[in-house]
């Protein structure tokens, strides 16, 4: 599952986990640009889920610091930190520059200090193929957002078969497609917004006029499938085939704890087994 502090709320944290963990699923993905002790509520009120950062951002984040933070909580929830880090946006960050250079000395800067954060503790927001191949060469692997199947594919290609692949994907469960594509698109109204997105996403068989006036309608439901939890657990199949290792869920257009939504995917899944 993939989700962030804004959609359920911080004091739900640990309610919000316990459910995904009874759910079966392996991994809850915390949105926002957390630091590391904001995973501390999730990990508290589990056993063996890993809780991961989708993502820490470079340009906010002291290595050293973080170093330390992946230190503490790994020596008290062993094997359950999940460390992702990403340059974020140029529209975001007002120094933004070299974006790979600069996920370079970050990681060199985790390597360097006195408790380093181990390269399999780690992966990278990575969507073009320079960044694929330094999450493949200096991490676990690569954690893409927002992107359709066709990417996901180009990734698995570039990784080469061993790094991990793990895209985010963003789903509205909801029936009415009119209402599920209005649901899609006040979602995909940021990200449309960021060149780095819609740069990958016109690699991939979209169009400029895709991108305007909210996203076509081949676009959204592209990148944020709709319908029934069988219809979502059928799209994230889709990016399992292209190459993915898992796909990160996340429910959109739910306020709180989006527990039906939750539930209803596990079911589709299979995950309570």
């Amino acid at each position: 599952m993939w989700t962030s502090y804004r959609a359920i709320g911080e004091e739900n944290a640990g309610d919000a986990a316990e459910l995904a963990e009874d759910l079966g699923f392996d991994v809850f993905w915390l949105g926002g640009s957390q630091q590391l002790p904001a995973l501390r509520p999730l990990l508290e009120a589990t056993d063996r889920i890993v809780a991961a950062t989708g993502i820490l951002n470079v340009w906010a984040s002291d290595p050293e610091q973080v170093a330390a933070d992946y230190a503490q909580l790994s020596a008290e929830f062993p094997d359950r930190i999940l460390l992702g880090i990403g340059v974020g946006h140029p529209e975001a960050t007002s120094h933004y520059a070299k974006p790979l250079t600069a996920m370079r000395e970050f990681l060199d800067a985790l390597d360097a200090g006195p408790t380093p954060v181990p390269r399999d503790g780690r992966c990278l927001a990575a969507l073009g193929p320079k960044m694929l191949a330094l999450s493949a060469e200096r991490s676990l692997g690569a954690h893409p957002y927002f992107v359709p199947v066709g990417h996901t594919r180009f990734a698995r290609e570039t990784l080469g078969a061993g790094p991990l692949l793990v895209p985010e994907l963003a789903c509205v469960l909801d029936a009415d497609v009119d209402a599920a594509r209005a649901t899609a698109r006040a979602y995909a109204k940021t990200y449309l917004g960021l060149r780095n997105y819609t740069t990958n996403v016109l690699k991939f068989g979209f169009t400029e006029q895709d991108i305007a006036d909210g996203g076509s309608d081949r676009m959204i439901d592209a990148l944020i499938p709709h319908g029934t939890a069988g219809e979502i657990a059928a799209a994230a199949d889709e990016h399992l085939a292209a190459g993915a290792d898992h796909v990160c869920l996340q429910a959109v257009g739910v306020s709180g704890i989006p527990q039906a939504d939750w539930t209803a995917l596990a079911d589709a899944l299979g995950t309570r087994g």
